[in-house]
């Protein structure tokens, strides 16, 4: 692809996301480290990861399946504060904020998607 993955703007959003996620799961009970911590980083990070793996993948009918992949991780991560909020992990506050800002992923994602249909 012309552009680097790295300088679209859904990249530097996820990116940033899963960094924020590393942070914002610290204060999770040590309890929670190998289920939901792990859970909410590995979606985290699953989603700037396929971006970059997709965007090296020979043509864009493989790039868009990775695109797919990484937007369904976006729908992990909602659940997955969802669920964060009602055990009382994080506030609902944080809840709100980090849903909208995931859910701008998933429109940036499936605008991504769309441009990289067969044509």
């Amino acid at each position: 692809m012309a552009e680097h993955v790295e300088d679209m703007d859904v990249f530097k959003l996820s990116h940033s996301l899963c960094q924020r996620t590393y942070v914002l799961t610290r204060k999770f009970p040590p309890e929670e480290r190998f289920g939901l911590i792990a859970q909410m980083r590995r979606s985290a990070y699953s989603i700037p990861m396929n971006l970059i793996e997709g965007s090296y993948r020979l043509n864009r009918k493989e790039y868009r399946q990775f695109v797919g992949i990484a937007r369904g991780s976006t729908g992990e991560i909602l659940y997955q504060l969802l669920l964060s909020r009602d055990l009382g992990y994080i506030p609902d506050e944080d809840h709100q904020l980090y849903r909208r800002e995931y859910e701008r992923v998933a429109k940036m994602l499936t605008k991504l998607a769309t441009s990289l249909k067969e044509k």
